[in-house]
Parts: C-alpha cells; structure tokens; sequence
C-alpha cells in the first residue's frame, strides 16, 4: 500500500508543476465534472487524504474552503504540508490495523463504521480517480497530461 501512496504523492508533485506553465484563470476555471476546476480538484484531492488520515489518528479533519488556497503557490504549499503530516503515518501502517475501526456520523446523525483499511484503499483509489479528471482536462486545456503510468517512477 506504500507504494501506492508514494505514487499518488509524486503524480500530485507532477501536476502541481504541470500547473507552472498554466495561467491560472484556465486553472481556476470551472470544468465539467469533478469538484470544480483543476486547482480545486488538487485541492479536494489534498484534503481528502489529510482529512480521512487524520481521523484515523484521532485529529481534525481540515475545514478550510479552496477559496482561502485558490492560488497554485497556497495549494503547493498547503499539500507539502498535509504530506509532511500524513506521511508517517502511511509508512508507519502495518497489517494490523487493517481491521481496526473509525466510527463516524452519517449528515442525519447515524453511525457507520469504517475499516482502516478500506479507507486507506480509498484514499488512494479518490486520488487516482481525479488525475484521470485532471488528464481530460489536461487536453482541452492544449498540454499533454502527466504520465499516470507506475512504472519507470523508481519506486522499486
């Protein structure tokens, strides 16, 4: 599952410095489908894993609105950070915790129990589904999309 993560961490490096050579209306600018736009979706992205990861560790999910990092340098350096929190803990998993439990409320109020591992999987897989969005996007915006392939990334 290491590998998984470290993957999705150096594709999001990769976007964000696709997004160098973007203006930044066409990075703000809404699309179909996703959350929004690209800087949004690498937002989503970002929060989604820092929030599930740090309710597995018992901490806040973050809270903020994209509105307060609609800026590629904010967003960059916001995902650093989330990263700098997450990380430790995904190279820390092990398989026991695969099975331990987080309990959460649904909007009306019921409890739901969640596997750690089948939110550690989903994490990994909502990343990979929304740089399949970005790679679309990619194209109307006129750039060639970053590689989603695994291999050849030396992660072996």
């Amino acid at each position: 599952m290491l590998k998984l993560f470290e993957y999705n961490w150096q594709v999001r490096k990769d976007w964000f410095a696709w997004c160098q050579d973007v203006s930044e209306d066409e990075l703000l600018k809404k699309r179909a489908g996703g959350v929004g736009g690209i800087l949004h979706t690498l937002f989503h992205i970002a929060d989604v894993e820092f929030s599930w990861i740090s309710g597995l560790q018992g901490k806040p999910e973050f809270t903020e609105p994209f509105e307060s990092y609609a800026s590629l340098r904010k967003l960059t350096d916001l995902s650093a950070k989330f990263h700098e929190e997450v990380r430790p803990f995904v190279r820390l998993w092990t398989d026991e915790m695969e099975l331990m439990e987080l309990s959460e409320l649904t909007p009306d109020g019921e409890p739901v129990i969640f596997k750690y591992g089948e939110i550690m999987r989903h994490v990994i897989a909502h990343e990979i589904h929304h740089i399949g969005q970005l790679s679309v996007w990619s194209r109307e915006v006129g750039k060639a999309p970053v590689t989603a392939n695994f291999i050849r990334r030396g992660l072996f």
